[in-house]
């Protein structure tokens, strides 16, 4: 009998998630009848109990794969348990089983392969025939069991870039007061975008001339100290900052509270900036690239293209395999040449935990990325996709997609507000 297969994506977007999608659509293709229907959730998990869904049947997947962003939407929803709510479960299962769903198929990070353990979990305990596979995905490449995650790349690559571009403009304009510029990347608790950046410089007078990562605490004396040296040799002084630095004590340097227990974190790049201006009297620059760093479709590194492919495409297989709660992650087989495969590790075994920048990948002084780090980085963003244009600008798969028609009575239990409110 014909598998059908359900995708979502949740958590924060990437410029290669879309691509992901479009591999899980090749592969549910060239599976011919093995595979019947491919519907996709609208917002991830709230999508499944809104039963919020589209047919993919139609979508051209060479756009869809260029494009940015998540097509079908995506959420920020923690998972209760079933013991917590268990009209949740109920709901689920429900809408699954009036459209015949086979097959989860998830795509995002941490948090969303919690969703996946425990939708597994709750089907082998009711008995119900459904398989879960989880797709990783995170520009912060924080998942445990992967070596790398589709989005990284392509996002290391972008603020790489912009770095080495940067230096080049600061350059061209140092005077006698002196400029520091400093690129304050996402990263709350994890320094990976950041040390991405350290791919700018080929010699110690290229930018970034510093790197802060939370992953060692801030220090700063040490950072007046490096600056001063950069300032008087070159007239100028590029500084990469994670959002999530944090001082010794582990406070952040910069955060505030959201209200309901979590911290906002950004500015932090901002003090740095603020504080070599007024030390050293000198002129400052401060750029935040927030969401460019995660949507630059245009600049996508093509292993992490290649890479978003293949997880989609496995995740197929594992669905069609019967291998339930597996995630399907990337491996590094060698490193001279690059060389990479997808191979299958328990969602159970990884969710929620957060893979940190190794401490051997920062130089012993917490400045700079040491070359170990950099030969992990390097073949990350290797590689460019071509992009098609129309009036000069890139072309995406940005067409509305329609809605199927609900099999059941819309959903009026615990999470309405959520998924009537979730952006």
């Amino acid at each position: 009998m014909a598998m059908n297969l359900l995708y979502a994506q949740a958590g924060g977007m990437t410029a290669v998630i879309n691509a992901s999608a479009a591999g899980v659509l090749a592969e549910a293709r060239a599976q011919g009848p093995r595979v019947g229907k491919v519907l996709a959730a609208r917002r991830g998990i709230l999508g499944i109990l809104a039963e919020s869904f589209h047919d993919c049947g139609g979508i051209d997947l060479d756009a869809l794969a260029a494009t940015p962003g998540g097509i079908f939407g995506s959420c920020r929803f923690t998972m209760p348990t079933e013991a917590e709510q268990p009209a949740l479960y109920e709901r689920l299962f429900a809408v699954l089983d009036a459209h015949h769903i086979d097959a989860l198929l998830y795509n995002g990070g941490n948090g969303s392969l919690e969703v996946v353990v425990k939708i597994s979990a709750s089907a082998r305990r009711r008995g119900y025939p459904l398989i879960c596979v989880g797709i990783p995905k995170t520009i912060d490449n924080d998942i445990e069991g992967c070596d790398c995650c589709p989005g990284y790349g392509s996002a290391a690559k972008y603020l790489a870039t912009s770095m080495r571009e940067v230096c080049r403009d600061l350059a061209s304009m140092t005077s006698r007061k002196g400029r520091v510029f400093v690129m304050e990347v996402m990263g709350r608790n994890v320094g990976w975008l950041a040390a991405a950046t350290a791919l700018a410089a080929r010699d110690p007078d290229e930018a970034p001339h510093i790197v802060l990562c939370p992953e060692t605490p801030f220090d700063e004396a040490a950072l007046l100290a490096r600056a001063e040296i950069q300032l008087s040799r070159l007239g100028y002084c590029a500084i990469t900052v994670a959002e999530g630095i944090r001082h010794a004590n582990g406070s952040p340097v910069m955060a505030r509270s959201r209200g309901d227990g979590h911290m906002r974190f950004g500015g932090a790049g901002g003090e740095i900036a603020r504080l070599l201006s007024e030390t050293f009297d000198c002129h400052r620059h401060y750029a935040a690239p927030d969401y460019l760093q995660r949507s630059a479709a245009h600049w996508v590194s093509a292993v992490d293209h290649a890479q978003a492919l293949a997880v989609g495409r496995a995740a197929v297989n594992y669905a069609l395999a019967g291998r339930d709660g597996m995630l399907a992650a990337i491996r590094r087989l060698g490193d001279d040449p690059y060389r990479w495969d997808i191979a299958p590790v328990e969602a159970a075994s990884v969710a929620n935990l957060e893979r940190r920048l190794p401490l051997s990948f920062i130089t012993g002084d917490g400045m700079q990325i040491s070359e170990t780090g950099r030969r992990y980085l390097a073949p990350l963003i290797a590689g460019e996709q071509p992009v098609s244009c129309s009036g000069g600008l890139p072309v995406h798969c940005a067409s509305k997609l329609p809605r199927l028609a609900s099999r059941l009575p819309a959903y009026s239990g615990w999470a309405e507000d959520v998924i009537l409110t979730a952006s």
